[in-house]
């Protein structure tokens, strides 16, 4: 399974675990090419980190990737979860 879905998998199995909101602030900062503090990637367990990095080789070989949108999509809404708590 690729990264990128098995990240918007976790992001919707618990899209307010901190986990979740680090991968959604990853995608969001990949698709509006912003800041990232790539710190917060070392606060992730080993598999999560390993993720993480998956996403990044991803998003980079595949930059039009149809998957992308939808995890793009599913990181959105829980920015605004985490926006509205």
């Amino acid at each position: 399974m690729s990264a990128i879905k098995s990240a918007r998998k976790l992001i919707a199995a618990d899209p307010a675990c901190d986990t979740a909101r680090t991968l959604s602030q990853l995608v969001l900062a990949l698709q509006s090419e912003e800041v990232f503090d790539l710190a917060k990637l070392y606060e992730l367990d080993l598999p999560d980190f390993d993720l993480a990095l998956g996403i990044l080789s991803e998003w980079r070989l595949a930059r039009y990737y149809a998957g992308k949108a939808k995890l793009f999509d599913m990181s959105y809404q829980v920015k605004s979860l985490s926006s509205s708590t």
